[in-house]
């Protein structure tokens, strides 16, 4: 029976871009790297950069990684575009919550999600 989550491998094609990507642009800190594996602490959960050999950038989707903003969706969205972030479409509202994707620097599908409002 599986415990609990232990790391996400994130694939990636050009390292050092998504290390900036995940350390500067959403605030994250990288805890251990080295030339073809880079770890990332996303509030507990550790995200791990796997550079990949297929030098393609993903179009496929996949799996997606939600991240919850610090303050307002909303402020999020406007600090990730300061910030260089390509926002995907506009926040839409669900009964389980608010969501607005968006992509990381090879292309992996990311969202930042805020609770349903009260």
């Amino acid at each position: 029976m599986a415990n609990g989550v232990a790391t996400v491998w994130v694939p990636v094609t050009d390292i050092e871009r998504a290390t900036a990507f995940y350390r500067d642009t959403l605030g994250l800190t990288v805890t251990s790297e080295d030339e073809d594996w880079v770890e990332v602490d996303a509030g507990g959960l550790t995200l791990g950069l796997n550079a990949r050999e297929d030098a393609s950038v993903s179009q496929d989707g996949g799996a997606v990684i939600s991240f919850t903003p610090d303050g307002s969706i909303e402020d999020e969205v406007e600090r990730l575009r300061s910030r260089g972030a390509t926002i995907e479409g506009e926040i839409s509202e669900h009964p389980w919550g608010r969501i607005v994707p968006f992509k990381d620097s090879e292309g992996n599908d990311l969202q930042i999600y805020a609770p349903p409002r009260d």
